[in-house]
C-alpha cells in the first residue's frame, strides 16, 4: 500500500502504528494508515488481517486544575 520513501512500517512491524495517515475521520474517532491499519482514538487498532489490538492508553491520576 505504501508508495512513498522511506516506506512505512508494515502492519506486522512493532512500529506499525507510526505509518502515515491516509484517511482521517476524527469526527468518527478513527484513521486509516498507509499500511492498512485502522487506529482508533481510544488507542485500539484493527490490523489488515482482522486482528484486534486492544486499547493501550496509559492509566494514571487525573490532573487537577489549580
Amino acid at each position: 500500500m505504501c508508495s512513498h520513501q522511506p516506506p512505512c512500517p508494515t502492519a506486522d512491524s512493532p512500529e506499525h502504528h507510526t505509518a502515515v495517515i491516509v484517511s482521517a475521520h476524527p469526527e468518527q474517532g478513527w484513521s486509516l494508515l498507509c499500511n492498512g491499519t485502522i487506529v482508533f482514538e481510544d488507542t485500539g487498532e484493527l490490523l489488515p488481517d482482522g486482528r484486534v489490538v486492544a486499547p493501550h492508553r496509559t492509566v494514571g491520576p487525573l490532573a487537577v486544575a489549580a
